[in-house]
């Protein structure tokens, strides 16, 4: 192993040029973190048309479609430049090709650690999610072949989510047939690039510790639980980070005024304006409660439904950023125009507006009924915006609840319930009001909020010593 590992990152996603969610933000700041720390980093990317026009000083491998240049930042990076794949309308993923699309992502994963750039070679490949779960597969082909040395990390960044194609589309994947097994993509009879990942890389890991116990369960596991306890002891938990350069309410440009804890007057003018913008009542003395996020149901979205009379007698408003379910879409949609003033729903997904409600909303509410990391709960404790969330995945491991004996040892951040129903969720409402009602202690749970660090730098040395250990 060379004193720099010369990692390479394969993602589909990277803010802020491709984003459905959070892989992105993930796959853009997780990077530069490993360069800080030691690793030789490169990036592989589908040619999506913003990634391909981002890429500067682009190059072709000779033989390949795949171009190498640097992205803005100094990233170095690979574009797989096939148009026919990765140039067409409408959203990014969700297309009958979309099998072959991935598996050609895959594939050019293994062939750079196999000397298709003569200048570079993996040493390690780092796939993350089910678009890139095929890499682990064509390497440990490649290493059978004795093409390659390198070896595999395979990220879960949610389980649900698996990239299922029909069995028949097995050929167009570049693998040999007997791949398709039990021990390989076979799930229940379908093609598994999730599994491919889970099933083939040398170690696996996923976006907080608690995640990485519950996908070990029935419950959780989606499916594949089984797979997963016989792999836990190579499964690790590593929190997801917050890119300060990019979440920080003091630096933010998309804000009306920056901000630090302690200058409350300049997030009441981030809150005032965001009530302006969206015409909700200009209320100071009210919270004013965000969502920022697919309208999904594992967002626990419906309990938010659901409890809406519960908010609105509690005195606050209702801002949500969102698309996706279509029912849920009406009924938030709907609830807005029962409660003009008090309820918003913005449809769509806006960077700089997302930055805007995380800055302007009193709490964010994240009552998920799972959550492999989470983001939002993240960022608004960096902004002084207190999460309120259910205790699950990484949103119990990064938020403290408001109990007295938390508030009194000056450790809460938060708002936290247990059970997925509507009781636990509206107990936890009660208990945000009660603490709005005592201004003194709501400042001291967001200074406390402020004060979390969640860099990066911390994540990036916990991968790096996976990635040592195997390749030692």
């Amino acid at each position: 192993m060379s004193g720099s590992p010369r990692v390479l990152q394969v993602s589909a996603e990277l803010f802020p040029f491709v984003k459905t969610g959070g892989l992105a933000d993930v796959c853009a700041a997780l990077p530069p973190a490993l360069q800080a720390a030691g690793a030789d980093v490169r990036l592989l990317l589908p040619g999506f048309a913003p990634l391909r026009d981002a890429l500067q000083n682009a190059e072709r491998l000779p033989g390949s479609p795949v171009l190498s240049g640097s992205l803005p930042g100094g990233l170095r990076a690979y574009v797989l430049d096939l148009p026919e794949l990765y140039d067409r309308p409408g959203p990014l993923y969700g297309h009958s090709d979309d099998a072959l699309r991935f598996a050609r992502l895959g594939q050019v994963a293994a062939a750079l650690a196999s000397g298709l750039d003569r200048h570079w070679r993996a040493e390690l490949v780092h796939a993350h999610d089910w678009h890139a779960g095929l890499a682990c597969a064509h390497l440990a082909w490649a290493r059978s072949c004795a093409l390659t040395s390198a070896r595999s990390v395979y990220t879960v960044h949610n389980l649900a989510y698996q990239g299922l194609f029909p069995a028949q589309q097995m050929p167009q994947l570049g693998l040999p047939a007997p791949f398709f097994a039990v021990q390989g993509l076979e799930f229940y009879g379908q093609v598994s690039f999730m599994k491919a990942g889970l099933q083939f890389a040398d170690a696996l890991s996923t976006v907080s510790p608690s995640y990485a116990q519950e996908i070990q369960t029935l419950e959780q596991g989606c499916g594949l639980d089984g797979l997963l306890r016989e792999r836990s002891g190579v499964l690790h938990g590593i929190l997801n980070g917050v890119d300060d350069s990019v979440w920080n309410p003091a630096l933010d440009g998309a804000l009306v005024k920056r901000y630090r804890a302690g200058q409350w007057a300049a997030k009441a003018e981030c809150k005032a304006a965001l009530q302006a913008e969206h015409g909700l009542h200009l209320q100071a003395d009210q919270p004013l409660l965000g969502v920022v996020s697919r309208l999904t149901e594992q967002k626990g979205l419906p309990l938010i439904l659901a409890s809406l009379d519960a908010l609105l007698a509690g005195g606050a408003q209702l801002l949500v950023l969102g698309s996706g379910d279509t029912t849920l879409q009406l009924g938030f949609a709907e609830a807005a125009q029962r409660h003009p003033g008090r309820v918003v729903l913005a449809q769509g997904f806006d960077e700089a507006l997302a930055h805007r409600i995380v800055a302007g909303c009193d709490a964010l509410l994240v009552p998920s009924r799972f959550e492999p990391c989470g983001l939002t709960q993240l960022y608004a404790l960096a902004y002084g915006s207190l999460p309120l969330v259910r205790r699950v995945g990484g949103l119990a491991d990064t938020v403290v609840d408001c109990t007295l004996e938390d508030l009194d040892a000056d450790q809460a951040t938060g708002f936290v319930f247990e059970r997925f129903e509507r009781a636990d969720y509206e107990r936890a409402l009660r208990r945000l009001f009660a603490l709005w009602a005592k201004p003194v202690l709501w400042r001291q749970v967001q200074r406390r909020a402020m004060a979390q660090r969640f860099g990066w730098d911390t994540a990036a040395a916990q991968y790096l010593a996976v990635y040592r250990g195997l390749l030692q």
